[in-house]
């Protein structure tokens, strides 16, 4: 029987897998892999919860693919000499796997097309990066008008439903799935595709559905207003047409204008993300500098003191320290406050933002190397479409606007628990009596904050101003 080998990487799906789809249309038998890497494993931005999140996926594709015949085969090594003893083992004629723009995934995959029958098929974005471009065929480096051109562009084909039954041979040798690092508990994702759709369902069908008020929400982070989607498609156990064919039918149903706009407003939040992969395509070296050349030389602080400070959530600023602490704990933070968080480090305290691309890195569970490094950019106004340099975000208000109540601050901050409101996003402001009654004494219980707003926004002004005027 003729046999195709589909090696799994960061597609942890059986529904819309087009390199799925391709090995079974070229092979009565397949034989789907997943090659644990050592250069990946022992990677220094490796973070523990999300390998863990990575091996509980694995184990639950590993169940969907028994359920139709089929299981899934592990090995450990070099990806191109494990791949090539397994066309050995079981006389495959090919390889299909998903495309991936990382830089890393680029080098390996054109090696390997080199020496064994490796076809690469599409998948990770819904159009290709070198699908939106400009007339001239440049690529675009302004989010707008790259979302103009991906917005015009055909979608292609509906999605593909997974296979009823695979056959692979029993023959074919398989490692077994490594037991460690186990997923915490406090990590609030359950691995695995039924859980990604299931999720997917929840968030954008029904008539009450919460993409309807996705637009209201999404910057709360004191209320569940986000899809939560982000680890499964950071995996492939949704993919991105999926997400995105689910986003156009909420906006088909909508039941008013303003829930259509809520649901066009996830829709854009996709669009982002192809937007970062194609950046990530195109300009590979912004894993490495800023994609600004003016901003290359910015005279950055890097104090260790500060830096441990922000890592540790202890900066006195609430919704900064609220956010690190999530992040720490958790695996994940929401969105407004990785915004915060981010330009804090970057403006507030004048740490060079590879640092906190770094340490995010290690720490997310949803971390993608070009999502997480177009957000930093972004937030320190180094990268495309990057929030100018003199935007500084004010803590202060930035919690009074989205977490008035404190809830947020209060469930991470537990310090703050008993602070009131009107001073719970700057508690240094309470009396004396008033920390004592709260039973938190700023200094002693929480700590004063570790620079000052308007001493910090003057400081970086005048840095970045000066890395313009050295060009």
């Amino acid at each position: 029987m003729k046999t195709a080998i589909w090696w799994v990487r960061r597609d942890l799906r059986l529904t819309d897998n087009q390199a799925l789809v391709a090995s079974a249309a070229s092979a009565e038998q397949v034989v789907p892999v997943f090659v644990l890497d050592p250069a990946l494993l022992a990677a220094p931005d490796v973070a523990e919860q999300r390998l863990a999140f990575l091996l509980e996926g694995l184990r639950a594709l590993d169940a969907d693919l028994r359920a139709r015949g089929s299981r899934l085969v592990v090995r450990r090594g070099e990806p191109r000499d494990e791949l090539a003893r397994l066309l050995g083992d079981c006389s495959a004629h090919a390889i299909f796997a998903e495309e991936d723009n990382w830089p890393y995934a680029q080098r390996r995959d054109s090696g390997i097309a080199r020496d064994l029958p490796l076809h690469l098929v599409s998948g990770l974005t819904v159009h290709r990066p070198d699908a939106v471009l400009k007339q001239d065929g440049t690529p675009y480096q302004v989010f707008t008008a790259f979302s103009r051109r991906w917005r015009r562009l055909p979608l292609p084909g509906p999605t593909l439903a997974a296979p009823r039954r695979l056959v692979t041979p029993a023959s074919v040798v398989s490692l077994p799935i490594p037991a460690e690092p186990t997923l915490s508990r406090d990590v609030p994702f359950p691995p695995g595709e039924r859980e990604a759709r299931r999720r997917l369902t929840e968030f954008t069908n029904g008539e009450d559905a919460p993409i309807y008020r996705y637009g209201q929400e999404r910057d709360q982070p004191g209320t569940e207003g986000t899809s939560r989607l982000s680890p499964y498609l950071r995996f492939g156990m949704l993919s991105a047409r999926q997400a995105v064919a689910a986003a156009l039918a909420a906006m088909d149903a909508a039941p008013d204008a303003s829930a259509q706009q809520s649901a066009e407003t996830w829709l854009q939040e996709l669009v982002w993300r192809e937007f970062y992969q194609a950046i990530l395509f195109h300009f590979p070296q912004v894993l490495e500098q800023s994609f600004r050349p003016e901003l290359r030389n910015v005279g950055w602080r890097d104090d260790e003191g500060d830096f441990a400070a922000w890592c540790a959530g202890h900066t006195g600023y609430p919704l900064v320290d609220a956010g690190m602490r999530q992040l720490a704990q958790t695996g994940w933070m929401h969105n407004r406050v990785r915004m915060l968080a981010a330009s804090f480090l970057t403006k507030h305290l004048l740490i060079d933002w590879q640092r906190g691309e770094r340490y995010f890195m290690q720490h997310l569970v949803d971390a993608d190397p070009a999502a997480n490094n177009g957000g930093w950019q972004w937030c320190a106004g180094t990268g495309t479409d990057a929030a100018p340099y003199f935007r500084i975000f004010n803590p202060v208000l930035q919690g009074k606007r989205f977490d008035p109540q404190g809830r947020y601050v209060r469930r991470w901050v537990p310090e703050l628990a008993d602070v009131p409101s009107t001073t719970v996003h700057q508690p240094w402001k309470m009396s004396q009596q008033e920390q004592r009654a709260a039973g938190c004494v700023i200094g002693r219980d929480y700590p004063s904050p570790i620079v000052d707003h308007r001493h910090a926004r003057e400081r970086a002004l005048a840095a970045y101003r000066a890395a313009r005027s050295d060009r």
